[in-house]
């Protein structure tokens, strides 16, 4: 670095604005907080930066955990939580919003080291997670910027506002006039069909419109912003990237230019029993950039044949007899088509159409940020860890258990993601994004035993993820199919996007060729390929207990204690039992031995999950409990393992191969370590 200064002295000016930046965040903190840390509640100095490796560390360099510190602040102030959490300390997240625009600034064509490098992009830094996520009404969505983001302030608070809407709606009873986006007509096209396949959004479409088209469909791809992959890498693990070189996307030398950053170990810790974390290798260890791996996908799509139309907003969509029509702006040609595949999100217009008037059963909030300054240890990640009980009623976050989720980033060796996570339901009392952020910058210094001094914010990140518990989505259209997240298939727990799509991708492959083939395009066909799960609907009432309902008397250890003798046993019974679940596949054999170590280790615990979760929900739980040992039984019986079912000609044959299909990944056998 000191040679680059002296080549270029340009970068002296831009150094001293990150200074100017950091001493400006300090004395505002000085002002708004006294000479305290603002972030952890302990007076300075603060010790050199280090992530901790137990919850003793912890107290060790931050004196106190968030929570010890704003229960205490709390009992001088009778301001209502929520009144708290705005005013004067808005400006913290809007201050590190600005820190973030202000390096991205700094950073010019005279810094060329390998880690600024992942850096040098068109975009600025700051970038909303998923932002398609980040609203109901598609006009908020068309302000966020689409896959990569808004870089603004006010795009959390479109995500707020959206986020508002959601929760003042009453259950069953939609809100506004029902959506006219798929418009269903009985005249055949008035020009002949251009496409087999319409891929309505590029991030995650790209991949199967890229299989598609190598086997020799013609397939058109629309994507309403760039068709690029944002700066925040994607933590995967190996065995997910090599899905796309078992598909023909990638060679293995073409899959590991993408990775950007490999890790190990990996930890799953609870409060409470953090002398007894569980320690893992090789799941979510990975760290691949998107824009990079989104590029080559483009570039092999385009060579086979495959045509692309970025910056296009879909219209609407008309479905007639013979084919489906894309409507485009006024000025454009419809797109027309033997199928459309909408990957455009949990948000997506035909989604929103599909589940007029359903509230969200579910709900994950998200916050974070990629930080540099990590100097020390930063070589490790955890998959899911909590150092707080479950929040009291009257806190900034009332009646929520956080979560966090932290990796090495592949931008800098002193460059770390973390995320502050939570489950809940979409209540109007819950907390609004941010005020979740707000608690973030104040729990994740004492979290990674670090001041938020030393840190230098690259990219802000946040969003909300709806979860139904009928999901999949069985799509009631014809020649329309939903995948990605617009179908649900993704786990309630993670939300992986494109770890689901990567475990879907030679089904969904196999699915659309013969679907195609066999002219099986009707909604009934359609509804096949989207069958109901077990493992993912047992998915769904784990995030159940990991959430919590206002005025249910929950024990504030209850969540932890419930996941740390969870993780525990499985780690006991080996890999085997332990990595599938942190994979999003649920088994029947894992999960019954699972539970087995839970009703041996701690029986007490039982009839609080019946407290904590209810006796309808657990009733129902059973039932796909039942179902998974089913489809596990046929399964093996079937020997569906490596099973790969005929090539389907007719009607008859491809509904034989979507049972078949629903059979083995619904209990997991498609699962291979």
């Amino acid at each position: 670095m000191a040679r680059a200064l002296l080549l270029k002295p340009s970068l002296l000016f831009q150094r001293s604005k990150v200074c100017r930046s950091r001493a400006s965040l300090r004395r505002y903190k000085q002002v708004c907080y006294g000479n305290t840390c603002a972030c952890q509640g302990v007076s300075r100095p603060v010790s050199k930066a280090r992530t901790p490796r137990s919850h003793t560390a912890q107290k060790r360099f931050a004196g106190r955990t968030a929570s010890q510190s704003h229960d205490k602040s709390q009992s001088h102030d009778n301001t209502p939580p929520h009144a708290r959490a705005t005013g004067t300390q808005r400006s913290v997240t809007e201050e590190m919003f600005r820190r973030a625009e202000r390096y991205a600034s700094t950073v010019g064509p005279g810094i060329v080291t390998p880690h600024h490098k992942n850096l040098l992009n068109r975009h600025a830094y700051v970038v909303a997670l998923a932002a398609r996520h980040i609203s109901c009404d598609m006009r908020v969505h068309a302000a966020a910027g689409g896959a990569g983001g808004n870089p603004s302030y006010a795009a959390l608070q479109g995500a707020d506002a959206a986020w508002s809407k959601v929760k003042a709606q009453e259950k069953g009873k939609p809100q506004g006039p029902r959506p006219d986006f798929v418009q269903e007509v009985h005249t055949p096209l008035n020009q002949a069909v251009q496409h087999d396949v319409i891929m309505c959004g590029g991030t995650l479409g790209i991949f199967l419109a890229c299989c598609l088209q190598l086997r020799g469909l013609r397939v058109a791809l629309v994507e309403r912003g760039p068709l690029q992959g944002r700066q925040q890498e994607w933590n995967i693990s190996r065995k997910e990237l090599q899905e796309l070189v078992h598909e023909e996307l990638l060679t293995s030398e073409e899959a590991n230019e993408c990775i950007s950053i490999e890790f190990n170990p990996v930890r799953a810790g609870f409060h409470g029993s953090h002398d007894h974390d569980v320690w893992t290798r090789d799941v979510l260890n990975l760290g691949v950039k998107p824009d990079m791996l989104i590029a080559k996908m483009r570039r092999k799509f385009e060579a086979a044949g495959g045509k692309v139309l970025e910056k296009t907003a879909a219209q609407g969509v008309r479905i007639h007899p013979d084919g489906v029509a894309l409507q485009l702006q006024s000025d454009q040609q419809d797109v027309t088509g033997r199928l459309l595949i909408d990957c455009m999100g949990n948000f997506s217009p035909i989604v929103r159409q599909a589940r007029w008037g359903q509230k969200p059963d579910g709900v994950c909030m998200v916050v974070g940020s990629c930080c540099r300054g990590f100097q020390d240890n930063n070589t490790t990640g955890d998959v899911i860890y909590t150092d707080s009980p479950i929040q009291p009623p009257d806190s900034i976050l009332p009646s929520l258990q956080c979560f966090w989720e932290a990796f090495p980033s592949g931008s800098g060796p002193t460059d770390r993601t973390t995320y502050m996570f939570t489950y809940i339901d979409a209540q109007p009392t819950r907390p609004s994004l941010l005020t979740m952020m707000e608690e973030y910058w104040k729990r994740m210094p004492a979290y990674q035993g670090i001041s938020l001094d030393q840190l230098e914010p690259l990219r802000i990140l946040f969003g909300w993820f709806p979860t139904y518990k009928d999901s999949p989505l069985k799509t009631p259209f014809d020649r329309v199919l939903q995948i990605g997240d617009a179908s649900g298939i993704q786990s309630p727990l993670s939300f992986g996007g494109f770890g689901a799509m990567a475990r879907h991708l030679s089904r969904l492959r196999r699915a659309v060729l013969e679907a195609l083939q066999a002219q099986a395009v009707d909604k009934k066909a359609l509804a096949a390929i989207n069958a109901y799960n077990p493992g993912l609907s047992a998915a769904w009432m784990f995030q159940r207990s990991m959430s919590v309902r206002p005025n249910r008397g929950t024990h504030p250890q209850f969540i932890n204690r419930l996941l740390g003798v969870n993780f525990k046993s499985m780690q006991l019974r080996g890999d085997w039992v332990l990595k599938p679940f942190l994979q999003d596949v649920v088994q029947f054999v894992p999960l019954t031995m699972t539970l087995l170590g839970q009703l041996t280790t701690d029986p007490l615990v039982i009839p609080q999950i019946f407290k904590h979760v209810g006796i309808l929900p657990i009733l129902g739980w059973v039932r796909h409990f039942l179902a998974l040992a089913v489809f596990t039984i046929v399964s093996k019986v079937r020997g569906l393992a490596g099973y790969k079912p005929p090539q389907a000609a007719s009607r008859e044959q491809f509904m034989q191969n979507r049972r078949v299909d629903s059979w083995k990944y619904g209990c997991g056998f498609d699962y291979v370590q």
